[in-house]
């Protein structure tokens, strides 16, 4: 259980999830999973990360359940540190950064995918934000690097999720394949990119960040402060307290859309 890091082959790290039941990270696993995507990356003999998760599904987002049994807002700053150290891991990587995607992929799910390079995903893989049904803000900057932007908009308000499919068609997802040969799949395309130069790699990915029309960072930090003000406001409370009986978590969600409960675009 945690974030454990494999070298299956030369020049490639695979970085692995693994919080059950469904991958709802506690902030601590934020910070280690930051760590170990930054560790991984400044590993010289490393040209390709993996990022996967073991388990249901790739991330059901942060634990809500830590937040609802902390006092004050320490688990709250806590889980958004977490998570903009996460993503923005994924984003600086010094390395290129293949995201092996499973099952449902919510929340900060969508900021680690939407930091990085490239998706590969298996058939059951649904990708959305439910953030207005859990009183939150946040990850629309990465969303809108999944889907065109009046789609995002959608998805955002309606909390509803895109498939792996419909990301593919968009451009987002390299592949979709079935979920036995995800990991497989995520290695083939980490083989061919560890096959280049490591330095020249490595100027590449700081090549492209560098022309990216949009600051990642600074993008997800501006709508963080919305999630706060939701909170100081009283309406984050509210609304999850109200989001279905006993719920109020990101495993709730997780569940529904591993069942096929969540409503698809």
């Amino acid at each position: 259980m945690g974030v454990s890091t494999s070298a299956p082959e030369e020049g490639i790290a695979v970085v692995t999830v693994d919080f059950p039941p469904v991958n709802a990270l506690p902030v601590r696993g934020w910070y280690d999973l930051a760590a170990a995507v930054r560790a991984a990356g400044a590993d010289p003999k490393v040209r390709c990360v993996v990022l996967t998760a073991a388990g249901r599904g790739f991330n059901a987002g942060v634990d809500i359940k830590e937040m609802q049994r902390t006092d004050g807002h320490q688990a709250l700053i806590g889980a958004n540190r977490g998570c903009y150290d996460a993503f923005a891991a994924v984003y600086d990587c010094e390395v290129p950064v293949v995201a092996a995607v499973h099952g449902f992929c919510l929340g900060g799910g969508i900021g680690l995918v939407g930091n990085a390079d490239a998706i590969v995903a298996s058939e059951d893989a649904t990708f959305g934000l439910p953030e207005l049904d859990r009183g939150a803000l946040g990850a629309a900057t990465h969303l809108a690097r999944l889907v065109p932007q009046h789609l995002m908009r959608a998805l955002y308000y309606t909390s509803r999720t895109a498939t792996a499919q419909e990301l593919h068609r968009h451009g987002s997802v390299w592949r979709v394949v079935p979920r036995e040969q995800l990991r497989e799949s995520a290695l083939e395309l980490a083989r061919e990119i560890a096959a280049k130069d490591g330095y020249l790699i490595r100027l590449a990915k700081a090549a492209i960040n560098g022309i990216d029309p949009v600051d990642v960072r600074r993008s997800y930090r501006f709508e963080q402060g919305f999630t706060f003000e939701a909170n100081l406001s009283g309406v984050a409370d509210r609304v999850r307290d109200t989001f279905g009986t006993g719920a109020g978590t990101e495993a709730h969600a997780a569940t529904a859309t591993a069942t096929g409960k969540e409503r698809q675009p």
